[in-house]
């Protein structure tokens, strides 16, 4: 590297969190290293990248698409990632991929409690456990919902999904996520979003971790425009957090575990597949505290449709309806006069999957428990259950907090067809019809 590229090598910038130092931004184009002058300057891809490092591009979309949706990143790392060995088919366990054609289109309402925690040693990629999917994965529609119940690190494996981005609900349990582009912590009440062909392995510090997790084939998540509500709202750009670049310079046999058609794959490497020492550009995994969401809602009458509390969404080709969203039902007052405050009674063209993280989400008084879920196909009829009907239609309407909650929404356009594994799992409430026997005839003329 010449005297003049060492004056003007950039340096890594940003905020420092639970002990990690990370870039905030949304979307931001990032530059960061974890060796000074690992990143060249004024060009790309040089004859000679610096430190002996060579240059990659990770695209995540094509070359051509627009600016405002390019997403890229240029990486430099000590080897490049084609050197490895053939991959070959594994196991897929409990994983399933759209389109699941053999599957079930269940019109019923579903529920599960926690998954079990597994008895013996479990890595992030033998616990996911695939709940349905819609869409086809080929064609970059649709999504899978899985859960994950781990009790071991990932020291020798590493995954890289190349189907579709993965967003990770921790329920209890912190990982660790080391990736390419450096590592992220995330907590429950965090979430994190890895993006499709980006190599990583989970760490678990508190031994054992448990969560939900959103397969997204389509559009990259993005923020959702905010319309009437102005500049301002939501989920706020400066929020989300990037890793600094840090590198593996291991020289062992490892796994990479490759998800690619619906299938798993599995590959030997004879080094860790992150090694980049810099990277620069806006293809990168990212985490979001959600306590950050700033909740809108009714200052007047009525209750407002969920979609107000958004805080990611994959477009479609459909102006306003989205191939995914993630919402969330965070700590917020309920202030509306002469009005039912819990979610009302419907029935929803999009297909609703429900998590619980903490707390008491409060259109269930019961069995709805922090690690369990729900599921909502398409018009399946739903709403709160006979206990907290009866209590909000007679509670006296003064200002009321919700606190010490957080439950979560994974919304999809299509119908969602049930794994038979998930449909037949020792962990799903077969009496969950029961909590709407209780709503009585109450109509005099």
């Amino acid at each position: 590297m010449t005297e003049a590229q060492e004056k003007t090598a950039p340096t890594s910038t940003g905020q420092t969190v639970a002990g990690l130092r990370y870039l905030s931004g949304f979307g931001n184009h990032h530059a960061t290293e974890a060796v000074a002058g690992g990143l060249p300057e004024g060009r790309n891809s040089p004859q000679r990248a610096p430190l002996g490092l060579y240059a990659e591009q990770i695209s995540g979309t094509a070359f051509t698409a627009p600016r405002r949706t390019n997403r890229r990143s240029w990486v430099y790392r000590i080897r490049p990632s084609a050197a490895h060995s053939a991959f070959v088919p594994i196991d897929s366990g409990h994983v399933r991929t759209a389109p699941v054609w053999d599957e079930l289109l269940n019109p019923n309402r579903m529920r599960w409690d926690p998954p079990p925690v597994p008895e013996v040693p479990t890595d992030f990629v033998e616990g996911l456990f695939t709940i349905g999917a819609n869409g086809d994965a080929e064609a970059h529609t649709g999504v899978a919902i899985h859960q994950y119940a781990a009790t071991t690190s990932m020291t020798e494996r590493y995954f890289v999904n190349a189907d579709g981005e993965m967003l990770l609900v921790p329920q209890s349990g912190t990982l660790l996520l080391h990736t390419e582009m450096g590592v992220l912590q995330v907590s429950p009440g965090e979430i994190a979003v890895v993006p499709r062909g980006i190599r990583w392995r989970v760490v678990l510090p508190d031994g054992q971790a448990r969560g939900y997790v959103l397969e997204n084939y389509g559009a990259m998540l993005t923020l959702p425009e905010l319309g009437p509500i102005g500049a301002n709202g939501l989920a706020n750009h400066r929020d989300f957090l990037a890793p600094v670049a840090a590198y593996e310079d291991t020289e062992a046999s490892v796994e990479v575990v490759q998800k690619y058609g619906g299938a798993l794959w599995s590959s030997e490497y004879d080094h860790s597949p992150l090694d980049v020492v810099a990277w620069h550009g806006n293809y990168t995994p990212y985490k979001y505290d959600l306590s950050r969401f700033m909740v809108v809602g009714t200052v007047s009458f009525d209750h407002p449709d969920p979609s107000i509390y958004t805080v990611l969404t994959s477009p479609s080709e459909v102006p306003g309806t989205a191939n995914a969203d993630f919402v969330i039902f965070a700590p917020r007052w309920l202030v509306g006069e002469n009005t039912f405050r819990p979610p009302w009674y419907h029935r929803n063209v999009m297909t609703e999957f429900m998590g619980l993280v903490h707390g008491v989400y409060d259109a269930k008084a019961e069995g709805f428990v922090p690690g369990g879920a729900s599921l909502h196909n398409s018009f399946t009829s739903h709403g709160p259950d006979a206990a907290t009907f009866r209590a909000a239609s007679t509670r006296e309407l003064t200002p009321q907090k919700i606190d010490d909650t957080l439950a979560f929404m994974f919304e999809t356009r299509l119908p969602l067809r049930l794994t038979s594994a998930a449909a037949g799992a020792p962990h799903l409430q077969t009496d969950y019809d029961a909590v709407w026997q209780g709503l009585t005839k109450g109509f005099t003329a």
